[in-house]
């Protein structure tokens, strides 16, 4: 599924994970039925609630003109009490 472009890691992500509510950013053109059922089918998880925003647009200056970041969206999705997503972890050296 293309929809999920990464998760997203900040303060404010690694405190919701203490409340069973995970943060990723997706495509502005996916709706929340089809990330719902990409995540509950993809990671085996029942989901119960999702919130969505809409970051601000930044401004990137090339030369001569003057462009925009792309466009995306932030989802948050709250699973049930006993679900998990397993985390991304780093690879030790």
């Amino acid at each position: 599924m293309n929809g999920i472009k990464y998760a997203v890691f900040t303060d404010k992500s690694i405190r919701l994970l203490g409340k069973n509510q995970y943060t990723s950013n997706v495509e502005s053109g996916s709706t929340r039925t089809e990330i719902k059922h990409w995540v509950e089918r993809f990671f085996g998880v029942k989901v119960i609630a999702m919130n969505s925003h809409r970051l601000p647009i930044k401004g990137r200056r090339g030369r001569p003109i003057m462009g925009q970041t792309m466009l995306y969206t932030r989802m948050i999705i709250t699973l049930q009490p006993g679900y998990s997503i397993p985390t991304l972890r780093k690879k030790r050296t």
